[in-house]
């Protein structure tokens, strides 16, 4: 765990850090971004950290890859790319910056370190779990496999290198339904999200999907009454849900997609009124993009992700510590269930 009260006198030492409205006014431009949800006196706090870690991703010859669930003063401050699973992965294969600095949870840099061995990854908090990643093991895959013999494992990348290492292909939410349908096999086994398989198998009726009893603790706390009671209370309002909710939630929302699924759903459609299903920080950045939409109702908060903060990623660079390493026997086999995803997704996307 990081020594808060060290690191900031650290980073006193080498940074101003004080927040400055000058500096602020300076940064107007990456300030509009996100001026619709982060109010001038945080942009102030703010400034100078996005200012430091700017100047120091050039030092550093440094990559910043941020999830959507990533917080505005990140996702626009600092981030050269953003996206969900899919795109941060896809991502990660082209990057050429010696440092990749991976804003999202531990799973999503042990990805990018797969993807990139010569590469250092940071993730500035190794405290950046995930409850569901943390919900299987490869022995969970191998009572599975045992289970149900023959049958293809396609793991969601929200897991460990070793649970990705002992299955066939992974895959994220957007492109799950593509991997089920194209993999062969007439029973698919999917880990570890239950959710996620079981909207899955009402979109591929044509296989037999069993899954492992994993969940998001984000997404399942939405439920099918909820949405209809938040219909009830504001009538019109378009409802928009992750395919990591309950299958009863997501029949009742509008639509339900990944991550980028549903930037791309509320940028097409813009519904004067919109409740995303997810996790809180999508609506927001978002919202400047879309100034015509009122993003409305609760969301809920994933304490992993917002475990990485400015001052984190500042610290990570500064010390360049929180490197993630892989065994490389473990990443070998875990590379080619992610590169089997990656390049079935083109082909089948193609």
């Amino acid at each position: 765990m990081l020594d808060q009260i060290a690191l900031r006198a650290e980073l006193a030492d080498h940074y101003d850090l004080a927040p400055s409205t000058d500096l602020a006014a300076e940064m107007s431009g990456i300030y509009a971004r996100m001026d619709r949800v982060v109010a001038p006196p945080d942009w102030a706090v703010f400034a100078p950290y996005v200012a430091a870690i700017n100047r120091l991703k050039a030092e550093r010859n440094a990559v910043i890859l941020a999830h959507n669930y990533m917080t505005p003063e990140i996702y626009h401050g600092i981030a050269d790319v953003v996206g969900d699973s899919l795109q941060l992965a896809i991502e990660a294969t082209k990057v050429e910056a010696d440092v990749i600095v991976q804003c999202g949870v531990h799973f999503m840099a042990e990805t990018s370190k797969i993807l990139n061995p010569a590469k250092t990854v940071l993730i500035p908090d190794m405290d950046a779990g995930c409850s569901l990643a943390e919900s299987i093991t490869a022995e969970g895959i191998a009572e599975m496999r045992a289970k149900y013999p023959g049958a293809p494992v396609v793991t969601y990348v929200n897991t460990t290198a070793e649970v990705k290492a002992a299955s066939d292909i992974c895959c994220t939410s957007s492109n799950a339904a593509q991997i089920v349908r194209g993999i062969e096999g007439d029973t698919v086994i999917m880990t570890p999200d239950k959710y996620l398989a079981q909207n899955i198998a009402q979109q591929v009726p044509e296989k037999r999907i069993v899954w492992w009893d994993g969940s998001c603790i984000v997404h399942e706390q939405y439920t099918a009454q909820d949405l209809r009671d938040f219909r009830e209370w504001n009538p019109g309002t378009r409802i928009i849900a992750h395919p990591e909710c309950p299958p009863d939630v997501v029949a009742e929302a509008d639509y339900s997609g990944s991550t980028s699924g549903i930037i791309d759903y509320v940028t097409a459609e813009r519904p004067e009124k919109a409740m995303l299903v997810t996790e809180c920080s999508m609506a927001s950045n978002i919202s400047d993009a879309l100034p015509d939409v009122d993003f409305v109702g609760p969301c809920n908060m994933c304490p992993y992700m917002k475990k990485i903060t400015l001052e984190k990623v500042l610290w990570s660079l500064h010390r360049m510590e929180g490197a993630v390493e892989v065994d490389a026997a473990v990443a070998d086999k875990a590379r080619v269930a992610v590169q089997r995803m990656i390049d079935l997704s083109r082909k089948l996307s193609g």
